[in-house]
């Protein structure tokens, strides 16, 4: 309870802090714009059939396999690829034992040392985020985004994805990477509550109505406490085994949407893992995705 009452606290201060605080973006995440596309989000198909995807790169080629049960992301995938739309792309953002990021079309031209992580095709995908079923290990293909605070409902990147590297985590710290997860819960789903309330946040900090303030935070620290106690985030066996074992990014599991895997081509992540970057994680040689097709079935 203690545990819980503190990262309360912390999330509870966001309803006392400057709206201007609504800027701030999550790790991974591209600063693209929140807009909505109807007909990426209704008129694809629905099928639940998976697709894989070759990526030809200036480091090797490797394969993903995008996933069946999260159609929005594979559609508006597969539509990009055979556009061309990623053609000449660069990998822009390449943490170290965390993950590679790619995607954006502002990078196909991008001089030295421009910053990049803003470029996307105007509009975003709705979230398809299937935790535990899939989940943050290494070799997995998520969609980037903006952060909850204008970005609660956690729509993705209609463009920008990421494949994880992460690092392995030892035995010993798995329990309390599950309490970290609960914690990322309450936080989470405290921000998205109080988004709906932003409106009304405004107008208290405008009017200096603290009470106000103070009874709304209170509110919604008891409905994010409900929500999470209905439907706690829990590590399972396969995620312990398997971040115990290959490693990946377990600190942004139940937030993006995982759309995919690599399956074959892993050394080439590896090697593009490890590519000196300068201090914006952009790599100091060009790291490109000379094109990507459609492989059949």
């Amino acid at each position: 309870m203690k545990a819980t009452k503190s990262i309360l606290t912390v999330a509870a201060a966001w309803l006392l802090m400057s709206a201007a605080a609504c800027s701030k973006t999550q790790a991974a995440a591209p600063e693209t714009k929140i807009e909505d596309m109807t007909d990426v989000n209704t008129t694809l198909t629905t099928d639940t059939t998976s697709a894989k995807v070759e990526v030809e790169t200036t480091m090797g080629n490797f394969t993903i396999l995008l996933y069946g049960d999260t159609p929005k992301h594979r559609d508006n995938f597969v539509k990009l690829v055979n556009e061309g739309y990623y053609d000449g792309t660069l990998f822009h953002r390449i943490i170290n034992e965390f993950m590679v990021q790619a995607g954006d079309p502002d990078s196909k031209t991008a001089v030295a040392g421009q910053r990049l992580g803003s470029g996307g095709p105007g509009y975003t995908i709705e979230a398809e985020i299937l935790f535990p079923k899939h989940f943050h290990k290494r070799y997995t293909l998520a969609a980037a985004r903006q952060g909850d605070q204008v970005n609660p409902e956690k729509r993705s990147s209609g463009s920008q994805f990421y494949v994880v590297t992460g690092a392995k985590v030892p035995e010993n710290q798995l329990d309390r990477l599950e309490a970290n997860l609960h914690n990322q819960q309450l936080q989470s789903t405290f921000n998205g509550l109080a988004a709906e309330h932003m409106d009304e946040i405004r107008a208290m900090q405008a009017s200096g109505d603290r009470e106000g303030l103070n009874a709304l935070q209170q509110k919604i620290v008891e409905q994010t406490e409900e929500i999470v106690a209905k439907n706690p985030l829990k590590l399972t066996d396969e995620m312990r085994e398997a971040y115990t074992t290959v490693g990946g990014a377990p600190h942004l599991d139940g937030a993006y949407t995982v759309f995919g895997e690599v399956i074959s081509g892993m050394d080439v992540i590896d090697k593009i893992e490890k590519v000196e970057t300068d201090r914006s994680d952009r790599p100091t040689e060009d790291v490109r995705i000379i094109k990507m097709k459609v492989l059949a079935d």
